[in-house]
């Protein structure tokens, strides 16, 4: 299994220094994003600085995070997409994750299908020419316009789209959005983190409230990666912690030593423990045990 580190567990770090955290941690695959104020990709960084920072160190970028509202396409949005899809080009990542407008509008059942299948159009070649994946991202809020990842695959299946676009299965999303089918082979990349305040409910959740993985996890993060294996997914893990909490920690690499690497391997119970796919993956409804083959350093 295959970690990687989004500069989002440490938003104020330099986008050098951040990869060479990633590097401390045995890590070599890596999200930037483009919401950083003082930072790569908004202080105007060239694309190519990016790219000679990770080839010098061996580090693979595989996205940068993200075109928001992507699924409310306009000129505006058109404009946008072509200069990130080409930064991500240019820099060297992989993928662009795409993120929908979660603002409350666009959910009438019928319009939020139709706009997701307008923005995927259009998306998919300006992808198909610059070479990068499109990762879309539904949001498990009940104000977000895309909450369904099967929604998202069906869309993704209408358009044609299955080389050029991969969901993202975030732990946190998929616990919000209380839907249990999981889209392995159509799956690009995991988000991962934690929520451990018990007096949260769940539709009370918010990115604030995402710290790093440990023994206190509400969202059975364990259990989701276990079944995602269980159903084929071999692709990134990727920590994406939002709370003040870690963004404030004077060493972000130890906690993500301590309450996410050195956790998941050591967790009681994930390895050989009991799991059921849920419905809607090609290994649905098997019980299964299996090994969780997450060393602290890859």
């Amino acid at each position: 299994m295959k970690f990687a580190l989004n500069h989002m567990t440490a938003p104020a770090m330099p986008v050098a220094d951040f990869f060479d955290l990633a590097l401390s941690l045995g890590i070599h695959a890596v999200e930037i994003r483009n919401d950083l104020a003082n930072n790569a990709i908004l202080d105007g960084t060239a694309p190519g600085e990016i790219r000679k920072l990770a080839e010098d160190r061996g580090i693979e970028i595989i996205s940068i995070n993200a075109l928001q509202r992507f699924n409310e396409w306009s000129e505006a949005r058109s404009r946008e997409a072509d200069e990130l899809i080409a930064y991500a080009r240019d820099c060297g990542a992989n993928a662009l994750v795409l993120v929908p407008k979660n603002d409350g509008t666009g959910l009438k059942d019928g319009e939020r299908q139709q706009n997701l299948r307008e923005a995927l159009s259009a998306l998919k070649p300006r992808l198909e020419a610059a070479g990068v994946i499109g990762l879309v991202e539904p949001l498990g809020f009940a104000v977000c316009s895309l909450s369904s990842k099967q929604e998202a695959a069906d869309a993704i299946r209408d358009v044609s789209g299955e080389d050029v676009f991969r969901l993202v299965h975030d732990t946190f999303h998929h616990h919000l959005a209380g839907e249990p089918a999981i889209f392995p082979a159509l799956t690009g990349l995991v988000h991962i983190s934690g929520v451990t305040d018990p007096a949260v409910s769940v539709a009370e959740m918010r990115d604030s409230h995402r710290v790093l993985v440990d023994r206190a996890d509400r969202l059975d993060n364990i259990g989701q990666i276990l079944a995602l294996q269980a159903a084929g997914y071999d692709g990134p893990l990727s920590f994406e912690p939002f709370a003040d909490s870690v963004h404030a920690l004077s060493d972000p690499g130890a906690a993500v030593s301590e309450h996410g690497l050195h956790w998941s391997r050591s967790e009681p119970g994930a390895i050989g423990r009991p799991v059921t796919v849920p419905a809607g993956s090609p290994s649905s409804g098997i019980a299964t045990r299996l090994l969780l083959p997450i060393p602290l350093y890859l």
